[in-house]
């Protein structure tokens, strides 16, 4: 018997080692295994985070902790870490949220949230790593499910380990009580794995421009899909108040079929797709939103205020778990022509029944704000259709080009739209500036002792304000981001400074000075800057001696970089692959970062925060080189090209290219000077350009021929030459657009010459009346002076020595504007040659006859023939 109880007590304790030994998921939690939530007693909800569902099950409470929004179109962000250390599964969402205090929520998954604070302003970011959408709510959307064996993967090796909540509070008028908000999402999570993993792929259009009180206005998206096969289960819809209906299709072999169609006034849930449908490989994505402007006074822009517009349809798939990509997005119209096909359906409202506006109840309409902040905003998200008639044409009246400056390296325009110009002072870079290994050889000149950045009315090119003195040695690039902050690089020092507006001693340094390296920690030469205006993120391209682009985060640590040399033995250069990464364009409407390719001629757009290959504009009229690009929201793309080597045709000019087709619009060139090195470019919206040039030390003025027609005609003999100098610009254009017909010519030719013989008339018949009566007075003075001689007058007057020096000052000052050179030139024994013109050597390099003493040129990376110039 005793016997008996042994065994039974042995079997009870194995029995009960081995329930102990199965994991509960919520033995592996790190942290909130018996925390409780401090959240306001207004909150509702559970007061733990994590709820266990079982052996492998568990919930996650992700609730904003008791806000009150402060103004309207606030976004507020927070993050919750996922509590186990090993790879889970989404496979559920519960809202818990109203419109009445709530626009829409949005859920990102990634591994390090931009904030470690409680809440915080999402105008610092959401993500400081690349973020995935995991969900999204707005206008009481029910809750959402998954289809069975499908979850979104995070955490293990591959998926995010933070979740983070973006609450956007459009109207904050339902927080006039001072009450907290803790809205937020259940996420149901478990630890069985899934077979097939579910992603987001997001289509959104960019530039839509929707006119007041145009009854019909379409916003059209569209992608070529280049993936493994997915298959669709659900959509989402969203659009503002002008929103009518939004409609998602797949196209293949030319047939369209419906993925969803819903209105977005409706419960902005995901929906399931009533049949499913599958994307294979080369299907095209297409997408339409359809508005109305009626009852608005202004042009409404896509944006993130409720008076603003956005068209997005949210597309829910799963994959084999494999092949699984969580996240994809489409902001283009990659056939435009495609949708003359598109259904019907997709142009026709859709019909909204009682039962479901009765879960819109309550909501407070979107009203219109016309304080004077809002207006601004407006203002500034202005676009300009693509499709308008324009040409650009130097500013000839700008006295901009007069000023007298040193080598032009970098060029922006501030948050007023002021010019902003950096240059190098007396300091020149030529090839006594770095020995072999890209080190600095002339530190014993010390920095540059005057204000390197110059601050400009754009209009006038009046000084406004500068700044910049004793900082730099040799400036390169410039920009400036969506706070008015300053971001320089000096090839000099390797390394890239933050500035305020009115602070002298730089906000943020990134490399180590005089320091040249390829690593974390170093830069080599570094060209440019570039930061992303929604999650802070900075882009570093670097540069004459490295070839890649850097991403740091916005408190400037190392993130990732891509980018490698280009290897001329195998002829055209590679994706991804760079010889001297001259200029950056971050073009926020596409989620793309533009790079001017500077010796492979060339520019390549790559995706944000990933730096995956978008695609390549390349042209044979960029020739060798492609120095600079600059983007206007809207769709422009604006680009300045090199010198042509020896032998090659392709003239130095700045061309006009519409972003989404790579399709050059329009080429321009000076009329006053002429380039020499152009080394930047800068756009605003309203097609106004600015180049500056390193070797001519000069800054044009550019505009289009819309906004120069207001100019006043001048009169008399100004008239003629005012011909003349239209019948130059005509050529110039007709020499840079060969395209244009001989008829064309023809007739503006004809039309010159008959304005020309109207001014030639006039004065022939003035010269006509002048002439005699100059002969007559010259005869009466002729008499007087000989009757004057004959009487014995001593007549005889000698010329003055000193009015000859006073002439020879007379004539120095009349080269016009202060000599920064010659100022210089007496202060602290610094040489002039900075201020000289340049005398050069080589395929890209200029002499000047009248002087050969100095010299002066810009050293590129380790050189491959044909050797390149640098600036």
């Amino acid at each position: 018997m005793a016997g008996l109880v042994n065994n039974l007590l042995i079997l009870f304790l194995v029995f009960q080692n081995t329930c102990l030994g199965f994991r509960n998921p919520l033995s592996v939690f790190r942290r909130y295994k018996d925390v409780t939530r401090s959240l306001t007693n207004e909150c509702l909800g559970s007061d733990r985070q994590v709820i266990s569902l079982g052996l492998s099950d568990f919930a996650l409470d992700i609730r904003m902790p008791g806000v009150t929004p402060k103004q309207s179109d606030t976004y507020l962000c927070m993050s919750v870490p996922l509590p186990v250390d090993d790879e889970a599964y989404v496979v559920d969402f519960k809202p818990h949220a109203s419109m009445d205090t709530v626009h829409h929520m949005l859920l990102f998954g990634c591994n390090e949230p931009s904030s470690t604070k409680s809440y915080w302003d999402c105008d610092e970011g959401t993500c400081k790593d690349k973020s995935n959408i995991l969900y999204a709510w707005a206008r009481n959307a029910p809750p959402t499910r998954l289809p069975k064996g499908v979850g979104f993967r995070v955490g293990g090796e591959t998926g995010g380990r933070f979740f983070v909540l973006q609450v956007h509070y459009g109207d904050i008028s339902a927080f006039r009580d001072k009450h907290s908000d803790c809205s937020g999402v259940t996420l149901h999570l478990t630890h069985q794995k899934q077979p097939l993993i579910a992603g987001m792929y997001l289509m959104m259009s960019v530039n839509t421009v929707i006119p007041p009180g145009e009854k019909v206005v379409d916003a059209d998206i569209a992608c070529h899909y280049k993936r493994f096969p997915m298959h669709l289960f659900a959509y989402r819809v969203h659009t503002h108040k002008l929103g009518k209906v939004v409609s998602g299709y797949r196209v293949r072999n030319g047939q369209w079929t419906l993925i969803g169609r819903q209105s977005p006034q409706l419960p902005q849930a995901f929906y399931p797709v009533e049949h499913l449908v599958d994307v294979s490989y080369d299907d095209i994505l297409a997408a339409r939103c359809v508005f109305s402007g009626e009852g608005r006074t202004t042009e409404t822009h896509i944006g993130g205020t409720a008076n603003d517009e956005m068209c997005n349809f949210y597309i829910m798939y799963y994959m084999d778990a494999k092949h699984a990509v969580s996240y994809m997005t489409c902001t283009q119209n990659a056939n435009p022509e495609m949708f003359r096909d598109i259904p019907q359906e997709a142009n026709i409202p859709v019909t909204i029944k009682s039962d479901m506006l009765k879960m819109t109840h309550g909501h407070h309409e979107e009203t219109m704000d016309t304080d004077k902040s809002s207006l601004l905003q407006q203002a500034k998200k202005e676009e300009e259709s693509l499709d308008q008639d324009f040409h650009i044409e130097e500013v000839v009246e700008w006295p901009g080009l007069d000023l007298k400056l040193g080598q032009v390296s970098g060029l922006a325009l501030d948050l007023e739209k002021n010019l902003v110009i950096f240059h190098r002072g007396d300091h020149v870079w030529d090839e006594n500036s770095f020995d072999s290994k890209f080190v600095y050889q002339q530190r014993g000149l010390g920095p540059i002792e005057q204000n390197t950045i110059l601050v400009l009315n754009p209009s006038n090119a009046k000084l406004l304000h500068s700044m910049g003195k004793r900082l730099f040695y040799l400036p390169h690039g410039l920009s400036i981001d969506k706070n008015g902050y300053y971001w320089v690089t000096d090839v000099a020092l390797h390394q890239v400074f933050k500035l305020g507006a009115d602070v002298k001693e730089p906000l943020l340094i990134l490399g180590m000075a005089l320091q040249p390296g390829s690593d974390k920690n170093h830069f080599c030469q570094p060209t440019d800057v570039a930061v992303d205006p929604i999650t802070g993120s900075i882009y570093v391209s670097d540069g004459y001696c490295n070839s890649r682009v850097i991403q740091f985060s916005p408190n400037g640590l190392y993130m990732m970089q891509w980018g490698e040399g280009t290897e001329t033995s195998l002829g055209r250069a590679r994706p991804g692959q760079f010889h001297i990464p001259h200029s950056l364009a971050l073009i926020p409407d596409f989620s793309e970062l533009c790079v001017a390719d500077r010796e492979n001629g060339r520019i390549q757009c790559f995706r944000l925060g990933t730096g995956e290959f978008v695609r390549e504009i390349k042209h044979k009229s960029f020739g060798r080189e492609l120095f600079a690009v600059s983007y206007v929201p809207g769709g422009l793309l604006f680009a300045i090209n090199g010198m042509p080597y020896p032998g090659e045709a392709e003239p130095v000019q700045g061309f006009v290219m519409n972003f989404s087709t790579g399709e050059i619009i329009d080429t321009f060139i000076p009329l006053r000077k002429s380039f020499e090195m152009p080394h930047d470019v800068v756009a605003s919206e309203d097609k106004t350009v600015f180049i500056g040039d390193v070797h001519a030390r000069a800054v044009w003025k550019f505009a289009s021929t819309e906004k120069m027609e207001h100019r006043s005609v001048k009169k008399a003999g100004i008239e003629v030459q005012e011909i003349k100098e239209r019948e130059t610009i005509v050529e110039a254009r007709l020499k840079n657009n060969p395209e244009s017909t001989g008829p064309l010519k023809k007739q503006e030719k004809q039309r010159l010459v008959q304005q020309a013989s109207t001014g030639v008339s006039f004065v022939l018949i003035t010269t006509l009346v002048i002439i005699p009566v100059v002969v007559l007075l010259a005869i009466l003075v002729f008499i007087r002076w000989r009757k004057t001689t004959l009487c014995g007058a001593d007549g005889e007057h000698k010329l003055d020595p000193s009015s000859g020096r006073i002439l020879g000052k007379l004539k120095g000052k009349g080269s016009g504007g202060l000599n920064l050179g010659n100022f210089f030139a007496s202060h602290k024994g610094y040489s002039r040659k900075g201020f000289d013109r340049l005398s050069t050597e080589g395929s890209d390099q200029e002499k000047d006859e009248d002087d050969s003493t100095d010299s002066e040129e810009e050293c590129s990376a380790p050189p491959l023939p044909p050797a390149p110039s640098s600036s």
